[in-house]
């Protein structure tokens, strides 16, 4: 079916409200929108559903979240799961709450029962909530850290952690079965309740997960010794961490917390900041100014579901940097299996698991104590699956993963990044080497001394509409069938396409390219599995820090000349 005859029907059915019905006929005359809004349907991609909201069959909507809902009832239903239940939870988002009523509603529709947050709760908590409530799947409606038109649904398996295959295409064949939207079964949240089919869950949740996060600490009486000493501004960014991670820094003993409070409270507009993400750092401009002012030893961040975190340090001349997601990934490494080490708790199965386009300085920190690495593809759910895998087999086990975006995690009763935790693991770290007379960043230029001057760098190109995702795909396709042989004079030592790669470790096909030069620089380029933009990242090597940056420069300039060439 045509994208105009789905505008038509989304226009004239009785299945879709006025509301609804209003805001499509504003864009009548625009046959480009039209065509963009229903060119396609929204599709799981690394972070699940996620897309921009509005109405159409490729916007984030309540028929779209019903339609995905619908699909994975029918796929419990069809796995013949005894007396099913989906934990349900949801961040500070627009329509974020609407979504998550419309998602119970399905579910209940079709017999199954619901564990609905009471409010707002970070990703991490709703992935240990899954396992903890013996639930057969867990949903969190949240686009991450995405702009504010922007938001999302997250499918969890009953391991807490997200689907992979071959669950994801069995499920996405359900929703894609679902082609007449007035066979989404509904139940009012009345009747559901009456029935015991709808349960709403909080505190008593909150209190076990923030158990077993303080359960994480390396060096619990750290803060107590230290006192007001250690001066730690956070900011939550509008969204879901502002309670979690005050509860824990708090009841750690971390007692000089300072919240920047222009950004402390839910706002599904996150007026304060273009993105609502530390990986950017114009994301903490009002937490450096906060910290300037409270001399803060680290200042920390979280995206609005809380699963991401970024920090910042003072460097030698006193300024405030955010460090990148490889270098907190790696400090954390060093910190946890140097104080495991001392605490006589690695052995032969203890296990790093990253992903392939992580920095390599957390590597090899990992592998001077003698743990093991594995490196799995782009996406936490593939590390959660590796936590899943180890549980199952006892072949090895999980110390910490972690991404290049910010994504960090300790222990194994979370299946997913976590904010709350490495917030915490940060702060102790800074106290750790504070008792040390050591700032982070001073322990950051000691790894670097000590492995190497390793520098990363990102880049993303956009494509916009049907036409650009189709330039995208023909762009990489042009790469992948013409690899470079040579950057900058320097030979390709090895070429990985990931649809066709056989590695030690087995990976599923994903559309990535990695080039390994001989110098031990390193890029990847893979399309973003969330947003219509193809991404770069990039890796060197230096001696020292200005030859790390000036070979980072050199490498990126040579990648995008390539890219341009064969566009």
């Amino acid at each position: 079916m045509g994208f105009e005859m789905k505008y038509k029907q989304w226009l004239t059915q009785d299945i879709f409200d006025e509301d609804t019905k209003e805001e499509l006929r504003k864009i009548e005359n625009n046959v480009i929108e039209i065509e963009d809004r229903f060119y396609k349907d929204l599709e799981f991609g690394t972070g699940g559903l996620r897309g921009v909201i509005g109405a159409g069959t490729n916007r984030m909507n309540c028929y779209t979240v019903g339609r995905a809902t619908q699909g994975l009832a029918s796929y419990i239903i069809k796995k013949g799961i005894a007396n099913p239940s989906v934990a349900i939870a949801y961040d500070s988002r627009r329509l974020s709450k609407e979504f998550s009523a419309e998602a119970a509603a399905v579910l209940n529709g079709n017999g199954i029962k619901v564990f609905l947050f009471e409010d707002l709760r970070p990703t991490p908590e709703l992935s240990f909530a899954v396992r903890e409530l013996g639930a057969a799947a867990g949903i969190v409606v949240t686009a991450s850290h995405n702009p504010p038109e922007y938001n999302g649904y997250k499918v969890y398996w009953s391991d807490g952690a997200q689907i992979v295959s071959p669950i994801a295409e069995e499920l996405l064949a359900e929703v894609n079965s679902i082609t007449n939207f007035s066979k989404i079964k509904r139940m009012s949240s009345e009747k559901a309740k009456a029935q015991g089919l709808l349960q709403l869950v909080g505190q008593e949740i909150d209190d076990i997960y923030i158990e077993k996060v303080k359960s994480l600490s390396l060096n619990p009486d750290i803060a107590g010794q230290l006192g007001d000493d250690l001066s730690v501004v956070y900011t939550p960014l509008h969204g879901t961490g502002n309670l979690p991670v005050r509860r824990v820094l708090k009841e750690m003993g971390f007692t000089n917390v300072t919240v920047v409070s222009e950004q402390e409270l839910p706002d599904s507009n996150f007026s304060t900041v273009k993105y609502p993400n530390p990986e950017e750092h114009d994301a903490f401009t009002l937490a450096i100014r906060l910290a300037k002012e409270k001399n803060a030893d680290v200042i920390i961040g979280t995206d609005p579901d809380c699963d991401r975190v970024g920090a910042v340090v003072k460097n030698m001349e006193g300024e405030y940097v955010v460090l990148t997601g490889n270098q907190t990934g790696a400090l954390l490494i060093d910190y946890m299996l140097s104080n495991l080490k001392q605490q006589n708790k690695l052995n032969a199965k203890s296990t790093i698991v990253n992903t392939v386009v992580t920095g390599k300085l957390g590597e090899a920190i990992a592998r001077s104590y003698g743990a093991n690495v594995i490196s799995v593809l782009t996406g936490f759910k593939y590390i959660g699956e590796k936590i899943k895998e180890f549980k199952a087999t006892g072949s090895n086990e999980f110390i910490f993963g972690y991404e290049e975006s910010y994504g960090y995690l300790a222990g194994d009763f979370v299946r997913d990044k976590d904010a709350v935790i490495a917030s915490m693991l940060i702060c102790e770290m800074t106290a750790y080497y504070k008792q040390r007379n050591m700032s982070l960043y001073e322990a950051m230029l000691a790894l670097y001394s000590k492995y190497g001057y390793y520098k990363e760098g990102l880049g993303s190109i956009a494509f916009k509409g049907k036409e650009g995702m189709e330039s995208m795909r023909s762009l990489i396709n042009d790469i992948r069938q013409n690899p470079a042989s040579q950057l900058n004079g320097v030979r390709v030592a090895e070429f990985r396409d990931y649809m066709n790669y056989k590695g030690v470790i087995p990976l599923p096909k994903e559309n990535m390219l990695s080039f390994i030069l001989e110098d031990q620089s390193w890029f990847c380029i893979r399309p973003s599995g969330t947003e219509p933009k193809l991404k770069l990242y990039y890796s060197v090597l230096g001696d020292s820090m200005e030859d790390s940056s000036t070979k980072l420069e050199k490498l990126k300039e040579a990648v995008l000349a390539m890219i341009k060439s064969n566009g």
